[in-house]
């Protein structure tokens, strides 16, 4: 079937998209010359790069990890997309080295993974349910696809369609081959992207494979638990439940993908599997597929995601837990869950050309996910906590370093999710100033942003078709926003008339030279939580446009949680240009818990007093980049 066979619009290629934006430029900027070479760096100092010469011997240190391949893929994917947008013959050949590297790793049988070909050969395949090969399979591919558009160069991508020529001849329906599937969903995804490069189909049905095989009884990671060594099982600990037993819900294998309905188990590799799902639904027609992202989406987006668009609450399994519980300080809300949570609702945005995917994505991309690096892009969060007492910090690395590569490529790729385009319309899904060529009605176009979005919602935007012709213009009015206001060629246009799920549409005969205004209202906002969430009950978080704001001790020198805000106290957003590379900070007339007429006492019958203060907040995203001390995005209120 045709790519498009459910898809109501296409996303508009990066190479096709420059972004000339005072928010994003810099911290692409930032991206390219700090965090790749850093983290080229790390992976170089930390073994991770050479183990891929097969070198390692017994008794060296460090040992390769069997998750490493995957660290090393993911920064093969940032540096190209870096590429796409900023030619850079160093880099170019720093990539063809570190490549070269991965082929001389590949088996005679096309077999791939540095840990189970010098570590512990003899256990290939043996724990799919922790031990990550086909996750790095995945990661991998989805670097030589990404290389392989930017560059043009198919050595990294006939190295991966070997690897999946010979997984697919492991595994799959037919007698000679296993059943099994990636305990760290990823390569589903990834096999999809792979078939879209190619054209081979194989690749598209084993995809389609891994992904019904979850959910079957016996499960195939319980079949396969029976033939582990107690040593090698220890690891599949997630696996058992005290009440019910064995139970793998931890990687969403409780029941098969068309009847899920409530998201379970580790965030990430839920992400990637509901990602694949729409990627497969896609391509084959599958509407059940559909129908199941579609009830997911409702329970992650509106019964278990953050204020920010981090999700996963719990360390415990780096992931879900019941309704409504999202507790604050110990969040975990991985940076990488809510990469993966945007790229599950760029998928959905195409699939039924609904504004709520593309909300989504710009609340996780200005918020949960942006917080992961650090302005100077060399340091990074793991953990996303939406309070802190004073002790969670970014880090140069992790030895389980799958976020900042993550952040990397996504920041890299940001061109990506700006514009989408079908044969009759053209998207703005985000307003980031610059320019994407589209192909529309049968014509080139080009569209230009001009704003100093998120700080303003004041939106300019010029239209030039190749030729004139009709077609729609769709401009995304963001859930946040109240009160809009639109002109074409100056001219003031009703806005409920072209509402069409969550975007005006204008539809006219376009020519060269039409500018569009558009004025997104962005007053600060007091944002209240369900009533089911306990652990923001009584409180309001601080939003203005996207971004949501935090209190810092830096700026409030008092324990955060005696700050009370009334609900009438008047809010006011100003711009600080020397304030952490320059933003909008939200300052206030608030009340504070005094303390001083409490005379030693523990408890008392008479109520604390207030007194008159003036509060600072700052966006979450910008947190912990001066002296450490408190943090909390959940204010008291009265």
């Amino acid at each position: 079937m045709s790519p498009k066979t459910n898809r109501k619009m296409s996303p508009v290629s990066l190479a096709q998209v420059v972004i000339d934006d005072g928010f994003w430029s810099p911290r692409i900027e930032t991206n390219r010359i700090k965090t790749i070479p850093h983290e080229y760096k790390q992976c170089k100092d930390t073994g991770r790069i050479d183990a891929f010469d097969l070198t390692w011997q017994s008794g060296e240190e460090p040992v390769p990890h069997y998750f490493w391949d995957s660290d090393v893929a993911k920064w093969i994917e940032a540096a190209s997309y870096s590429l796409a947008t900023h030619p850079d013959p160093e880099l170019d050949a720093l990539l063809d080295e570190v490549i070269e590297k991965i082929a001389g790793a590949q088996q005679p049988d096309g077999y791939l993974n540095v840990y189970f070909t010098v570590v512990e050969p003899d256990k290939r395949w043996k724990n799919l349910g922790m031990w990550h090969e086909l996750y790095c399979a995945g990661h991998l591919i989805e670097a030589a696809v990404a290389h392989y558009e930017v560059t043009g160069k198919r050595r990294l991508l006939d190295v991966m369609c070997r690897y999946a020529d010979y997984i697919a001849s492991v595994f799959g329906p037919n007698p000679d081959q296993r059943c099994g599937a990636p305990g760290h969903e990823e390569i589903e995804l990834a096999l999809v992207l792979l078939y879209r490069a190619t054209g081979n189909r194989r690749y598209l049905e084993l995809s389609k494979f891994f992904i019904d095989q979850r959910g079957q009884k016996p499960s195939v990671f319980q079949r396969e638990l029976e033939h582990l060594s107690d040593e090698d099982a220890r690891i599949n600990r997630h696996f058992f439940d005290k009440k019910e037993g064995f139970d793998t819900s931890y990687c969403q294998d409780h029941l098969p993908v068309r009847e899920q309905s409530e998201v379970v188990g580790h965030a990430v590799r839920a992400m990637y599997l509901y990602s694949g799902m729409a990627d497969v639904a896609v391509e084959t027609g599958d509407e059940e597929l559909l129908r199941a992202c579609r009830r997911l989406w409702d329970n992650v987006c509106r019964k278990r995601m953050y204020v920010t668009g981090g999700i996963g609450p719990s360390r415990h399994n780096e992931g879900f837990t019941k309704d409504y519980d999202l507790p604050n300080e110990t969040a975990y809300a991985e940076t990488c869950a809510a990469i993966g949570l945007i790229f599950w609702n760029q998928r959905m945005l195409h699939v039924d050309a609904e504004a709520r995917y593309a909300d989504i994505i710009e609340k996780a991309l200005y918020n949960g996910a942006l917080s992961g690096v650090s302005l100077d892009g060399e340091k990074f969060f793991y953990v996303n906590p939406l309070a802190s007492s004073g002790d969670h910090h970014r880090q140069e690395w992790f030895g389980c370093a799958c976020c900042p590569p993550n952040i990397a490529r996504l920041i890299a790729s940001l061109g990506g999710y700006i514009y989408s385009e079908n044969s009759a319309d053209a998207y703005i899904h985000l307003y980031i100033s610059g320019q994407g060529e589209l192909e529309v009605a049968g014509t080139q176009l080009i569209i230009s942003q001009e704003s100093r979005y998120p700080w303003d919602g004041e939106i300019e935007i010029k239209v030039d078709p190749a030729k004139a012709a009709e077609f729609g213009l769709n401009l995304r009015l963001p859930g946040w926003c109240r009160q809009a206001r639109l002109w074409v060629n100056g001219e003031e246009m009703e806005i409920p008339p072209l509402l069409r799920s969550g975007y005006a549409r204008i539809l006219r005969r376009w020519q060269a030279g039409d500018v569009v205004k558009l004025d997104l209202a962005m007053p600060v906002e007091r944002v209240v939580a369900h009533p089911n969430v306990s652990q923001a009950a009584g409180c309001v978080a601080l939003s203005r446009g996207p971004i949501v704001f935090c209190l810092e001790e830096a700026d409030n020198p008092v324990p955060l949680h005696r700050i009370v805000l009334p609900r009438d106290a008047e809010l006011t957003a100003v711009y600080d240009k020397e304030l952490l590379g320059g933003v909008v900070k939200i300052q206030g007339e608030a009340l504070l818990v005094d303390d001083s007429d409490w005379d030693g006492e523990l408890y008392r019958f008479q109520a604390a007093n207030m007194r008159p203060y003036s509060l600072t907040a700052v966006p979450y995203y910008a947190w912990d980049h001066r002296k450490p001390g408190e943090m909390r995005v959940w204010i008291r209120s009265l």
